[in-house]
Formats: structure tokens, sequence, C-alpha cells
């Protein structure tokens, strides 16, 4: 890109200071806009979205679910002007999606999909992947900004196709993490050591990415800071199964996933990170911070 570019980044959660200290190191200003408060370093604070509208031309969101999304996006909108490009990095519903993208088409803004796939921790170092869902003059308009973000992007359609396969992903990948912490528990009740169980694991077919990521914590028991909170997790499996039963799908095993999740939320753990689910196998519910 010509000049350094100017991006507002709404919601600086997890996952928003993992963006800016990438759009940061990549050379681009960034200016934050968040109720709960922004932080990391470098990001220069907007009191309002109508501020950041005015300072900023690049509009990058990350927000907790599309009902945010959806309600920011109203707010936002009359101090958008068809200079304005929007991309949407929450994991949401992916009808919301649409009907966001209709609204700014509508006033001829462009709005992308920009799904993370991975932690906040895989983005931060660049490790990620973006599924992206929009049309190819989008897709061109944006990739100068997503190539600061992380190398792996994937074109998945058209708005609306990126959330989907998103919740492919984070129901996988939920799914090995719940495998790992029974697993564990398992090796565990048959007088293996965890520590030792885990090393042996990851030299053989049964070995996960997952097991590199979250195995360490579990075993330690380690799960803050967190790299990506366990209630979030659970929103995004409510919204998979919301999804499975509109369209007749069953899906068992994250209907069980669901609530060993919900059980490791009522003992606490929901802002922890997701490795937490191990704590449900335990009788102790005091993990190391």
């Amino acid at each position: 890109m010509k000049q350094s570019p100017t991006i507002g980044l709404i919601g600086c959660g997890l996952m928003g200071k993992a963006m800016a200290s990438r759009l940061i190191a990549g050379g681009a200003q960034v200016w934050g806009y968040d109720p709960q408060g922004v932080e990391g370093e470098g990001i220069e604070v907007c009191a309002s979205l109508a501020d950041l509208a005015g300072v900023c031309e690049w509009i990058l969101y990350s927000l907790p679910n599309s009902k945010v999304a959806l309600e920011v996006t109203d707010e936002l909108l009359p101090h958008l002007t068809p200079k304005h490009a929007v991309a949407d990095t929450t994991t949401g519903q992916p009808q919301e999606m649409e009907a966001m993208a209709r609204t700014l088409g509508a006033h001829h803004i462009v709005y992308l999909e920009a799904n993370v796939a991975g932690s906040s921790e895989l983005l931060a170092q660049g490790k990620a992947t973006l599924f992206l869902g929009g049309d190819q003059a989008t897709l061109d308009r944006w990739d100068p900004i997503l190539a600061l973000l992380c190398e792996h992007r994937r074109v998945i359609g058209m708005v609306g196709a990126a959330s989907r396969f998103k919740l492919v992903h984070n129901l996988m990948i939920g799914l090995h993490r719940a495998a790992l912490a029974e697993g564990l528990h398992f090796a565990s009740t048959m007088g293996f050591d965890p520590k030792e169980a885990l090393a042996i694991l990851k030299q053989t077919p049964a070995c996960s990415e997952v097991m590199h990521l979250k195995g360490k914590r579990m075993v330690e028991r380690a799960y803050e800071p967190p790299q990506a909170r366990l209630s979030q997790h659970l929103k995004d499996v409510e919204l998979m199964l919301q999804m499975g039963s509109e369209q007749g799908v069953e899906l068992p095993l994250s209907q069980v996933h669901r609530m060993l999740l919900l059980k490791a939320q009522a003992l606490g753990l929901g802002e922890a990170d997701n490795s937490a689910i191990a704590e449900v196998y335990r009788p102790s519910k005091d993990p190391k911070g």
C-alpha cells in the first residue's frame, strides 16, 4: 500500500488487541473504540463510533457476536460514506452477517467477512488463518490490510459462507480439546502421569495441533492468561446447535460438549482459557491461574 493505512478497530478484547499489534507492527495506525475500554500498546483511543468513522477509512469489527455487530452497524451507519470499507472478524449467525452486508451495501459501503481460525495468541504470531467471504472487488480492496494480519487467507465464498465455515472449524477444534481433556483424565485414572502421557501421544497418530496448543495448559492446570475464553466457545457451540436444529441436522457430540462447557462455566471458569474444560474431569476445582 502506498501510504500507511489508518484503521478503526471496534472491539479491543483478546482478539482485537492481537489484531492491533499485528497491524501496528505492519506500519498501520490503529484507532480503537470499545465501551469496555481500549487497551493495547500503540492504539489511539476514540471516544465514539462517530469519531472513529471520522478519522478511519478502514473499519474492522472484533465483537462478541453478530447481534452486537448489528447494533454497532446501526449506530455507525449515519457516519459512514462510500469511502469506508468494513471487515468483520466476529463469529456469529451467518444470516445476520448477510443482513449487515445488505444494509451497508444499500449505502454503497463494502462489507467483508474475515473470520479468524485460531486463538488471539496465534493471530499475534501471524499463524492464524482468515476465512474470507465477499465479492472479488471487496477482497482485492481489503487484501493489503489483511496481509498485515496473517499470511494464510482462504476465500470461502460470498458473505455468509465464511461464517458458516468458521462454525465447522470451531466445532472440530472444540471437540479436539474435549477429547484431549478426557484422554488425559483417562490416562491419569489408569496410573499414567498426564505429562508423560501427553509427550507419548504427541508422537502417535492420536496427535493433533490441539495437543501442542493446549496440552501443557491442561497438564499444568494453567488457564491464565487466556488465549480464548471458555465462555466464548460455549457461545459458539450454542450457535452451532442452533444452526444444526434449523437445518434438521443432529450434532450429538456437540450436545455433550455443550454440557461439559456449561459445567466448566458453573465452576467459575467461563473467563478462563478454553483448555479449562479439563477441570470438569477433576474432583478439585482449584486450577492454577
